[in-house]
């Protein structure tokens, strides 16, 4: 009896405190599938664009659906808790905004159903589409939702499924070349690589011609080539020269450009060559070009062009550039080589050859540069040699390029020089550009107007990051040369940029900065614009996570917490930034929140729209993004597809989104 005094004596605590405990747990499992089988938040955002005692409140309605897909109306989520718990989300399909319903009830007279003529109507004065568009849309409703049988009117779930079709009903101007492509390539903004063969950072990725193939599929136009000869000097590599990049042969990027040109665009192929060899290699790759292209090759008869083609003359055309290499010019030119030895050793022999010396042209700060820098030969290896060096390079070589390149002798204003008879093609590093641009503003527009302006990254990018672009653009920059290898919002801006003119790689620039007033004047970046136009817009609400990730994609224990980043990308006037509420908890997140931007330059802005999952330690969820040029952008309601980070569209993922110019 005493030892059973003592055991339970001994056992008190832990069973006194035992209920407590199993009260607690209760109480919680009782708690969580209570919120899990009547979410407050969910249940009211998903039902208040219903009717009141709508039958779609009793039932899921398909409406939220693509019509292709045949999924349960209701779908669970289970995410566990503590290890212990297990937590159930339902998905309730939501109906129509509000601004939608009216719409429909607006051009039907109130009737249930919407005819043709209804609908044409609708497009031309709230789409702001033509007539002609109206039939070929009906038809095409009709053939997705009701293809088993046969129907001549839309319902409201149509004509909501409709506008959010991004294929129905995209966002900006259908997916095809509509600009004039006939002026000179001076005139246009052309989409360019930088170091296109490189698979990774600058230091030590690998060589290959799989990012260029990628690029090229994208719509990419100008690609560049590093070659050096290999360590026996009889064959040619492609490498970022003195680095720890491992090569590629020369002949295997060659066939690519080749094969994969023309996949994406007609329009014509520049390869910049940043070439580093002999003679003797030089005949030998010019031999390799003509073999690899043969009729494709652009030569032009005369040695120097006056005037750049057009791209519609050049369509299925490959264009080679590039200029004498320094190296080996050097090497012949003893006089030169020992007047030039120490510009040659802080430029060229640093570990970045041709990228380290824009660190040391500008400042970080920005302040102006020393800009008698610019006779050393830096950059992208197109410093100051003479045009006498160029009878020097191989004659067959000699013969393959289309595009000059190189820097004239005598600090900025003769770089900017515009020669009568002769058109060519300068390069500076971004710093070197931002230098430039504070105080030759004019001349960098006057000279682009006529000449190609190739800007490339400093060479601290180590990662394959990138700049800013517009300041390139908005002085007429053609060719801003960006990595490809990675993803950040400077390379979407990009990929925005051009996807208009239908992603053919070629975007003409806006006529300011190609006109030329009475008294010879041109457009001047540094002065303040005027704003020409407000963007408005709404935005209504998501779909499609679901069916493009997995349900603990962005939380182990719960459904996502969406916010959206609306902006826009433009010039320093035009850049701005809304950001929405955060929608807890929900697949489908319903916002139903206006935003409005003031453009300045709209010709050169680009809509900015993030999708994020919201964390409470800063570190958000990538959900989604896209960027859309600002001059390609339809009003009226549209379907936004989202894109992830490598800019490849989500197969179910957008949104649902108004847009307006006033």
């Amino acid at each position: 009896g005493s030892r059973a005094a003592q055991s339970r004596g001994k056992d008190a605590p832990f069973l006194s405190s035992f209920p407590s405990f199993f009260y607690i747990s209760l109480y919680l499992s009782l708690y969580i599938e209570f919120q899990s089988r009547y979410p407050k938040r969910p249940s009211q955002r998903n039902t208040k664009y219903l009717p009141p005692n709508s039958p779609a409140q009793l039932r899921i309605s398909s409406v939220s659906l693509p019509p292709s897909l045949h999924r349960p109306a209701e779908i669970m989520g289970n995410y566990r808790m503590c290890g212990c718990f297990v937590r159930k989300f339902s998905v309730i399909e939501s109906g129509p905004p509000p601004d939608i319903a009216d719409a429909f009830r607006k051009y039907t007279g109130g009737a249930p159903v919407m005819f043709p003529d209804q609908l044409r109507l609708f497009l031309a004065e709230h789409q702001g589409a033509d007539d002609g568009t109206a039939g070929k849309i009906f038809a095409a409703i009709l053939q997705k939702r009701h293809h088993l049988f046969s129907r001549h009117s839309l319902t409201l779930d149509d004509f909501y499924r409709y506008l959010f079709s991004p294929d129905l009903n995209p966002p900006t101007i259908a997916d095809q070349v509509y600009q004039d492509m006939t002026k000179p390539l001076s005139h246009y903004f052309i989409y360019t690589g930088h170091n296109s063969y490189l698979t990774g950072n600058q230091l030590n990725s690998d060589c290959s011609d799989i990012p260029i193939i990628k690029a090229l599929k994208r719509g990419v136009r100008v690609i560049e080539l590093d070659i050096w000869p290999n360590s026996d000097k009889d064959e040619i590599h492609v490498l970022h020269g003195r680095t720890l990049t491992t090569p590629v042969e020369v002949l295997t990027c060659l066939r690519s450009i080749k094969e994969y040109a023309f996949v994406a665009s007609p329009y014509p192929v520049i390869i910049t060559l940043e070439d580093h060899l002999t003679t003797q290699l030089q005949a030998k790759v010019a031999q390799m070009i003509k073999d690899t292209f043969g009729e494709m090759l652009y030569c032009p008869d005369a040695e120097c062009l006056e005037e750049f083609p057009s791209p519609e003359d050049l369509k299925y055309r490959i264009i080679i550039s590039t200029k004498p290499p320094t190296e080996y010019l050097m090497g012949k030119s003893s006089t030169r080589k020992r007047s030039k030895s120490q510009k040659d050793k802080d430029s060229d022999d640093e570990i970045w050859g041709r990228e380290a010396a824009a660190d040391s042209t500008d400042r970080e700060d920005g302040s102006k540069s020393d800009w008698s820098s610019f006779d050393k030969d830096e950059g992208d290896g197109e410093g100051g040699i003479q045009e006498e060096d160029e009878e020097k390079t191989a004659p067959q070589y000699r013969h393959l390029i289309a595009i000059h390149a190189g820097k004239l002798k005598g600090g900025i204003d003769n770089m900017l020089s515009i020669e009568e008879n002769k058109v060519r093609r300068l390069s500076m590093s971004e710093q070197e550009l931002e230098a430039a641009a504070k105080t030759h503003g004019t001349a960098l527009v006057r000279f682009t107007q006529k000449n190609l302006l190739r800007v490339y990254p400093k060479g601290t990018r180590l990662t394959s990051s990138n700049y800013n672009p517009f300041i390139g653009w908005m002085h007429g920059a053609q060719m801003v040369a960006f990595n490809m290898q990675g993803y950040d919002k400077h390379l979407w801006t990009m990929q925005g940029m051009f996807r208009a003119n239908g992603g053919c790689g070629y975007v003409k620039k806006p006529d300011f900065l190609l006109e030329v007033g009475p008294n010879n004047q041109v457009f001047d970046p540094s002065l303040a614009q005027q704003v020409k136009t407000i963007l408005k817009g709404k935005l209504y609400l998501g779909e499609g996570w679901l069916l493009d990730f997995r349900h603990t994609h962005f939380d182990l224990c719960s459904p996502p917490d969406f916010f959206v980043k609306v902006g826009i990308e433009g010039v320093p006037a035009d850049k701005a930034k809304q950001i929405t509420n955060v929608i807890d908890d929900d697949w489908q997140p319903i916002w139903n929140e206006e935003f409005q931007f003031e453009l300045r330059v709209p010709e050169l802005a680009v809509l900015r729209i993030e999708v994020h999952d919201n964390d409470l330690g800063g570190n958000h969820g990538f959900a989604g993004q896209t960027y859309l040029p600002i001059s390609e952008l339809r009003t009226g309601i549209r379907a936004v597809p989202l894109h992830d980070r490598r800019g490849n569209k989500y197969k179910h993922t957008r949104l649902l989104m108004e847009f307006e110019f006033a």
